[in-house]
């Protein structure tokens, strides 16, 4: 069987503040807590961790990463509409909505740990 993606998982110092970032950008509910929280969204499940946890587990293993170093894909219906609720809820917002010359509107956020976020609908 070939490998299948169901997530990913974001290594973080402040779990409540990450995961309560991804639960009101995908209107999701939170499970879990610290040091472990998950927010399931339709096709994989994002899940969050504790750097703390992490290295009780494993030491050493946070010694090379990093925060603020990869972006997030999330295709969305209405890129316009979720930006408004997003900028009236303090969310940063890095680019407005814009239109790709390959169709595809975006509009970028930044999470608490410095990632980007990148919610997209297709033309």
């Amino acid at each position: 069987m070939q490998p299948h993606f169901t997530g990913t998982c974001l290594i973080t110092d402040d779990v409540p503040a990450l995961v309560g970032f991804y639960a009101a950008v995908l209107d999701a509910e939170v499970e879990g807590g610290d040091p472990f929280a998950r927010v399931a969204a339709p096709g994989a499940a994002l899940s969050f961790f504790s750097t703390q946890a992490m290295e009780s587990m494993v030491s050493g293993s946070m010694a090379a990463a990093s925060s603020g170093g990869f972006t997030l894909e999330f295709e969305v219906t209405d890129v316009d509409d979720r930006h408004e609720r997003l900028v009236a809820r303090g969310v940063e917002i890095l680019k407005p909505p814009t239109t790709q010359p390959w169709g595809r509107r975006s509009v970028w956020l930044r999470d608490p740990d410095g990632n980007i976020v990148n919610l997209y609908q297709k033309a």
